[in-house]
C-alpha cells in the first residue's frame, strides 16, 4: 500500500471517511494528506462512492490545509460501553471550552438543544402575546430579588451602578406605562457562590401579563415546561439521571409551611420566636446562625430538608408575606402571599406571583427591607422611590413569572451541573 490512505472528515454535520491515493493528489498534495494531524483544518475537493462494505467515502481529489492544529487533541474513545477520556478534568474542560467542544459530541448537542429551547420560549411567548423587550443591565438601584450584587462605577456621570440581579422592577414600569404583555430573555448578575446550580451570572426569562395572577402565571408555567419537554425531548417522561420524571399536567400542589412540615417535622406557622425556630432548625443539623427571622429560618431548613426532595414536578404555594416584598397580600391568609414556585428534580425553576399594585403597600414592604439590610442582611431589598412612584400612576392587576434558563436547560438535557450549560462559566484564576 502506502499509497492510498483512509482518514475521517469531522464538522458539525457528522462524520465522513475519506479515501486518497498519491496517484489522484500528486506527490505534494499527497504528501499534505499523510502529514495531516487531529484537528487539523482542511478543505477538499472529490466525489462520493461507497466501499465493498457499504460505508459512504468521499474520494479526495484535491486537498489544502486550512489551519494547523499544533497543540495535540486529548482523545476520547469508548469500549463496551465505558468512556476512556484523556479529558477528564471537568475543571480543564469548562476552562477550554473549544476543546470540549471538538472532542465531546454530547457537550456540543448540549448547546444545540439548549439554543433550541431558548428559540421555542421565545416562540411560545410571542404566540401567546407577549413583546420581547430590553430592560437595563446597569442599574442605579439592585431591585427585583433578593441578592448581593457586582458594583461598578461610571466615570462621566461619577455615579455607582449595580449590574442587575433581576430585570423585574424595569418590566412592571413597562405594565404601568400600557404594555400589557411582555417578556425578557437575558442575564441577570448575583455575586453569591458557585454550585452546582449557581452561577454569577446566569439567564432569566421574566414575563409579566396585566389582569393576569398567580393562577395565570401557574397555569402558564405549565403549559410552557411541557409544550418544551415534548418539542425538545419528544415526551412528558424524560429521564433525569436515575430518576424517570412525569411532566404530565396537573402538576401537584402544596404549600410552603406544608412542605417544610411534611419533611423536617417543623410547622413554623406555630412558632412565635426566633430563638425557638433556631433550636429546632439546629435539631436538624441546618445551620441557621445568620438569620434573623424565623421565616429566614424556614427557609435555610427548606431548602435542606424539603427542597432536594422534590424529585417529580410540583408547585409550592403560599409563602409568607416577609420572604416575598413584590408580591400581593393573600386576603384570605393574613401573613401570606399570592406566590409559588415550581420545582423539578430537586431544585427551584422558576418564581411567579400576584404582582404588589399598593404603593403605600409596597413602600412599607421596602422600608422593611431597608431595615434588614442596616441590620446585616446585604441581600434585603433596597428602597427604589421611582419605582414606588411609577405604581402610583396605577399598575393593573399584573401575574409575573421568571423561569431560570440554566437549570431548564438542566432538566431538558440530563446534565448535573449549571456549568454544564453554561459555555463559558466563571471560573477561578488558573
Amino acid at each position: 500500500m502506502g499509497k492510498a490512505s483512509f482518514a475521517h472528515l469531522k464538522d458539525n454535520s457528522g462524520i465522513i471517511q475519506l479515501y486518497a491515493t498519491k496517484d489522484d493528489l500528486g506527490e505534494t498534495q499527497y504528501s499534505i494528506f499523510k502529514s495531516l494531524d487531529l484537528g487539523d483544518i482542511i478543505g477538499l475537493e472529490g466525489y462520493l462512492f461507497k466501499t465493498q462494505k457499504g460505508e459512504i467515502t468521499l474520494h479526495v481529489t484535491s486537498v489544502e490545509l486550512l489551519a494547523k492544529c499544533i497543540r495535540p487533541l486529548p482523545v476520547v474513545k469508548e469500549k463496551d460501553g465505558v468512556v476512556y477520556d484523556a479529558f477528564a478534568d471537568v475543571e480543564q474542560r469548562y476552562r477550554m471550552r473549544y476543546v470540549d467542544l471538538i472532542v465531546n459530541d454530547h457537550v456540543r448537542d448540549t448547546f444545540i438543544t439548549r439554543s433550541k429551547i431558548v428559540s421555542e420560549i421565545r416562540s411560545f411567548l410571542t404566540q401567546e402575546g407577549f413583546l420581547e423587550v430590553e430592560t437595563p443591565m446597569m442599574q442605579p438601584i439592585a431591585g427585583g430579588a433578593a441578592a448581593r450584587p457586582f458594583v461598578t462605577h461610571h466615570n462621566t456621570l461619577d455615579m455607582q451602578l449595580f449590574l442587575r440581579i433581576a430585570p423585574e422592577l424595569y418590566l412592571k414600569r413597562l405594565i404601568v406605562g400600557g404594555m400589557d404583555r411582555v417578556f425578557e430573555l437575558n442575564r441577570n448578575f448575583r455575586n453569591e457562590g458557585i454550585s452546582t446550580k449557581h452561577n454569577p451570572e446566569f439567564t432569566m426569562m421574566e414575563a409579566y401579563m396585566a389582569f393576569g395572577d398567580m393562577s395565570t402565571m401557574l397555569d402558564l408555567t405549565e403549559r410552557l415546561i411541557t409544550h418544551l419537554a415534548q418539542k425538545i425531548c419528544g415526551t412528558l417522561k424524560i429521564q433525569y439521571g436515575k430518576d424517570l420524571i412525569d411532566l404530565s399536567p396537573p402538576w401537584k400542589r402544596t404549600t410552603y409551611v406544608d412542605i417544610i412540615k411534611e419533611y423536617s417535622g417543623i410547622d413554623f406557622s406555630q412558632i412565635i420566636s426566633l430563638e425557638e425556630a433556631k433550636k429546632k432548625a439546629s435539631e436538624l443539623k441546618v445551620d441557621v446562625s445568620k438569620c434573623q427571622t424565623i421565616w429566614k429560618v424556614a427557609d435555610e431548613v427548606f431548602s435542606e430538608k424539603a427542597e432536594p426532595n422534590l424529585i417529580q414536578p410540583i408547585f409550592i404555594t403560599d409563602y409568607p408575606k416577609e420572604l416575598s416584598p413584590l408580591a400581593k397580600s393573600n386576603p384570605d391568609k393574613p401573613g401570606y402571599v399570592e406566590r409559588f414556585e415550581p420545582y423539578v428534580a430537586g431544585r427551584e425553576i422558576g418564581n411567579a406571583f400576584t404582582e404588589l399594585n399598593d404603593p403605600f403597600d409596597q413602600k412599607e414592604r421596602f422600608e422593611d427591607q431597608v431595615k434588614q439590610r442596616e441590620a446585616g442582611d446585604d441581600e434585603a431589598f433596597m428602597m427604589d422611590e421611582d419605582y414606588i412612584r411609577a405604581l402610583e400612576y396605577g399598575m393593573p392587576p399584573t401575574g409575573g413569572l421568571g423561569i431560570g434558563i440554566d437549570r431548564l436547560v438542566m432538566l431538558l438535557t440530563n446534565s448535573h451541573s449549571i456549568r454544564d450549560t453554561i459555555l463559558f462559566p466563571l471560573m477561578r484564576p488558573e
